[in-house]
């Protein structure tokens, strides 16, 4: 998979671009806040219909417009797809497939598949639940396309069931919610459990790749005793389980079971990372999760783009040859970077430099 040409109009910085891009390796070179990495958030969207850097839509919105529009002609083995999304300030966002209007924008879920690094992925390691919850939902979503519904649909019940909650309601007003909770629930686990299993393997060589001492490993930390793959047996478990908390809720107006409130637990040695885990250490498993990610969608008869987002400057001699081999295995890879001897000087790209709401390509 590949991107044969990128347009934006009135994204973030940009007003008006035009890219047309080669397989391989393609870096954006320039200075921090020149907007470089702009075009890779653009291609993160697209993949996910949400960005990794803000939880709305209006900062995506050049100043003084109602919405943004990102347009990229995908290249899937022998076919080729053009992807429209237009980002709206006030309205819903809409989508076009080779410019047929799409009934909802998540029907171009899985158009793009994109595993991303950046900085920001020490959080991972050191951050909160919620950000290795997104990360767990955002590798299921594309894995399975379909599975975006589910976790959109679960977040919806959590936060009308809390506002129920909260108001002290009835437990018949409760129970059509309960319902979906236990349903939605109940899948969604036993589809990050299944995740996790597949995964594991992946990040604990990639650690060991890196000439770590201790191992690594990952597994899921659940708030419900007992759940499993089995998405019958966790219904039974949540529904008992809901029972069990009923009282509670009413008294914290709040859902206190269900996945939003579980974690992805990453070990290290004897011991959690997090809280444990040196620099380097959590840079180390950050790459892991990333790359395995890359290395099980490949497994899957997958060909995701890699984005390497300003990384290179952080890391040390044998954390960028590991990135180095993963760019090897993908057919198109985008990288950052503020300044060019970051970069492995071994790397062959097709090379553009950015500055403010400009892009100019360079020389390879």
């Amino acid at each position: 998979m590949r991107i044969n040409k990128l347009a934006l109009t009135n994204f973030r910085s940009y007003n008006s671009l035009e890219l047309e891009l080669q397989p391989g390796a393609i870096t954006f070179i320039g200075d921090n806040g020149s907007g470089k990495t702009n075009i890779a958030e653009s291609l993160i969207y697209l993949a996910f219909l949400s960005s990794h850097r803000v939880s709305n839509n209006i900062p995506l919105i050049c100043l003084g417009n109602q919405q943004a529009i990102i347009r990229a002609e995908v290249q899937r083995e022998d076919r080729t797809l053009q992807i429209d999304l237009e980002i709206n300030a006030s309205k819903a966002n809409r989508a076009r497939i080779n410019g047929n209007p799409t009934r909802s924008q998540r029907e171009i879920l899985g158009a793009i598949q994109i595993v991303y690094f950046s900085p920001e992925d020490l959080d991972l390691v050191r951050g909160e639940p919620g950000t290795r919850r997104d990360f767990l939902d955002r590798l299921l979503i594309t894995r399975t396309p379909r599975l975006a519904g589910v976790i959109a649909d679960y977040e919806r019940v959590v936060k009308q069931r809390n506002a129920l909650l909260k108001t002290r309601t009835s437990a018949a007003a409760l129970a059509p919610w309960n319902e979906q909770l236990i349903k939605l629930g109940a899948e969604l686990t036993a589809e990050r459990i299944a995740l996790i299993e597949a995964l594991n393997p992946y990040v604990a060589q990639n650690y060991a790749n890196l000439n770590e001492v201790k191992p690594a490993s990952i597994s899921y930390k659940c708030s419900t005793e007992g759940v499993t793959k089995d998405v019958d047996t966790n219904i039974t478990i949540l529904t008992t389980r809901l029972d069990e908390v009923a009282y509670q809720e009413i008294e914290r107006g709040v859902s206190l079971i269900g996945p939003h409130r579980d974690d992805l637990h990453l070990q290290l040695g004897d011991f959690p990372a997090k809280g444990y885990a040196s620099h380097g250490e959590s840079w180390s498993i950050a790459i892991s999760l990333r790359i395995g990610s890359f290395n099980l969608l490949k497994s899957e008869g997958a060909s995701p783009i890699l984005i390497l987002d300003d990384v290179f400057a952080e890391l040390d001699t044998s954390r960028r040859i590991q990135l180095m081999s993963a760019t090897k295995l993908a057919e198109q890879t985008f990288i950052t970077a503020a300044v060019e001897s970051d970069l492995p000087t071994e790397l062959l790209t097709q090379k553009f430099y950015v500055t403010p709401g400009v892009v100019k390509k360079g020389k390879s």
